[in-house]
């Protein structure tokens, strides 16, 4: 068995979930936040036999990508601030950052 720790911009969350559920495959989603932009994701934890691996990946590729934003970077902190000027850049956001772990041991209860 396997955990998959997929962590999934909020855009692309419905469309993965929806997947998963018609491919019969369980999923817990907790609400994260990213620590670079701060903005709001979803981890999933998905647990899944060891040859369900590569179909729950797939699933993940067809569902979230990637994308352009442009963002203001935060302002930096101290003395500097009156002097600072931020402009809007470019970044790319999205996709899914994914973690696969062996399980050593399941139980339900």
């Amino acid at each position: 068995m396997q955990l998959i720790y997929a962590i999934v911009q909020d855009k692309d969350v419905a469309r993965l979930s929806e997947r998963l559920v018609k491919t019969g495959i369980r999923a817990t989603k907790l609400a994260s936040t990213g620590g670079f932009l701060r903005s709001g994701n979803t981890t999933f934890m998905i647990g899944v036999d060891d040859e369900r691996v590569d179909e729950v990946l797939d699933l993940i590729k067809q569902s979230c990508r990637s994308r352009e934003q442009l963002v203001t970077p935060l302002s930096p902190l101290g003395n500097q601030v009156e002097s600072y000027v931020s402009y809007p850049v470019s970044v790319q956001v999205g996709g899914a950052t994914v973690f696969v772990v062996k399980v050593d041991r399941f139980e339900q209860f």
